[in-house]
């Protein structure tokens, strides 16, 4: 009886582990979140569990392995978010959520949304160092996005004071903390690049829990401070704290008073240096001076009298004067001595004549090449009668003018022996002057035996009758 309900029976076995496939496949990698109940930890070291909320529960279980990984301890009654993937445990056929990553719910979700933030953010290459802009040597106005009442503002001015005061370091007000705050720090940012006065701009804020500074890890403030022309300084938190801004700022400060540091070179430092610099300046002129006037001095010595030098220019002037125009002189006798000589070469091979006698030259020529061609076309015209009257002779045309025929059966071949020829064939003989269509009646071999004519056997006088 066929099966109403499928073509193929499975066991128990296949369909779940068809289940198992389907529900791995289509659930690689999920996140949960929900409270623990009925936590046991059995002999092996693995954690069994079931994630419940008011709406539904699965069982989960987290193997051994994994606990090293635990950022917080599991309990019942606590809110974790779970991350890890559906299968199915095939013995009792129920599905279950093995786990990989377990941590509280309020930490673990803002963690887990910086990782994931942080992870796409580095393959868009907004990390890179490439494209991270350098600071100002020496900033002549510096603009500050916090919060006024924040203690971190006053340790960044109070630094900047003492590093360098003609420094101008304009607060600009902003939201540092809650919902919003990122906005509102991203639009900051936007209007300093539209002004365009500020030299570096600088994320203020003092230390704090994850959710504290969570501002500071948001996608709208990452890629305001990834677009802003202006370079930005990453000033928040405590020097372990780490945050998205951290990442694509230009320069990440541990702290307020750091970046200050970093961003303001110390201006007892910069007077000293400079009075150095201006030291070794005046003592590198003077040296410079003390060479110049030397060598002045040695050009001076070694120099003469003009005047002496100019009469001695002028007495080599004429001198050069002389020598030019007698040299001139000989250049032209000479060149004048060769025209005369190409003249006299000239008359003596006068062209006119050169052609003339070509020419007769020519004539003789093609009158002596005319006879030449006569003589020897009728050469081989004389030799051409010859060899048309030797082949006249050996001719197959003039052996056939004087009786004689060739045999040729219906297939085109030339018959040359009674034996290729049988009564009734019908052969083709070919005479001087035209083909004859004859039907073989009878065969008579030459006296041998053998089909081949004797040497001394001639043809009869009349050859017998054909049709």
């Amino acid at each position: 009886m066929e099966n109403p309900f499928d073509s193929r029976i499975q066991s128990v076995g296949e369909l779940t582990r068809s289940i198992r496939g389907l529900l791995e496949t289509s659930f690689p990698v999920v996140t949960v979140t929900g409270e623990i109940s009925n936590l046991r930890r059995p002999m092996s070291g693995h954690l069994y569990f079931t994630l419940k909320d008011s709406e539904a529960q699965i069982r989960a279980v987290l193997f051994k392995p994994q606990q090293r990984y635990l950022a917080c301890t599991p309990a019942d009654g606590l809110e974790v978010v779970c991350r890890g993937r559906v299968s199915v445990y095939e013995a009792r056929g129920e599905y279950q959520l093995i786990v990989d990553m377990l941590d509280s719910k309020g930490a673990g979700l803002l963690q887990l949304a910086f990782e994931q933030l942080k992870r796409r953010l580095a393959t868009e290459g907004l990390f890179d160092e490439e494209r991270k802009k350098p600071l100002p040597f020496l900033p002549e106005r510096i603009t500050l996005i916090t919060s006024p009442q924040g203690a971190a503002v006053h340790d960044f001015l109070r630094q900047a004071r003492q590093r360098c005061p003609t420094t101008q370091v304009e607060i600009l007000p902003a939201r540092v903390q809650g919902e919003g705050a990122a906005g509102e720090i991203a639009a900051a940012i936007a209007a300093l690049n539209q002004r365009g006065k500020t030299e570096v701009i600088v994320l203020c804020r003092g230390g704090g829990s994850l959710e504290d500074l969570w501002a500071f890890n948001e996608e709208v403030l990452a890629r305001a401070i990834a677009a802003s022309a202006i370079p930005v300084v990453s000033a928040v938190g405590h020097e372990t704290d780490f945050t998205i801004a951290d990442f694509v700022a230009d320069l990440r400060a541990p702290t307020p008073t750091a970046a200050a540091q970093l961003i303001l070179p110390e201006q007892a430092a910069l007077l000293a240096r400079l009075t150095e610099l201006q030291g070794r300046l005046g003592r590198a002129i003077e040296r410079r001076l003390r060479e110049q006037r030397q060598r002045v001095e040695n050009c001076r010595r070694l120099l003469r009298d003009p005047s002496v030098m100019l009469a001695n220019y002028a007495l080599r002037l004429d001198h050069a004067e002389t020598e030019l125009a007698h040299a001139a002189l000989a250049r032209l006798r000479q060149a004048r001595h060769k025209v005369d000589g190409y003249v006299t070469i000239l008359h003596r091979h006068d062209p006119g004549r050169e052609i003339a006698r070509q020419r007769a030259a020519l004539r003789e020529h093609t009158l002596r090449l005319a006879f030449l061609v006569r003589q020897r076309l009728n050469q081989q015209r004389h030799h051409l009668g010859q060899l048309a009257g030797v082949l006249d002779a050996v001719s197959p045309l003039a052996v056939l003018q004087r009786g004689y025929a060739i045999a040729k059966r219906a297939d085109g071949s030339v018959l040359r022996s009674v034996t290729q020829a049988s009564p009734g064939d019908r052969l083709d003989l070919i005479l001087h002057d035209g083909e004859l269509q004859c039907r073989v009646n009878a065969i008579h071999p030459a006296p041998g035996g053998d089909g081949r004519p004797d040497r001394k056997f001639a043809p009869p006088e009349s050859p017998p009758p054909a049709e």
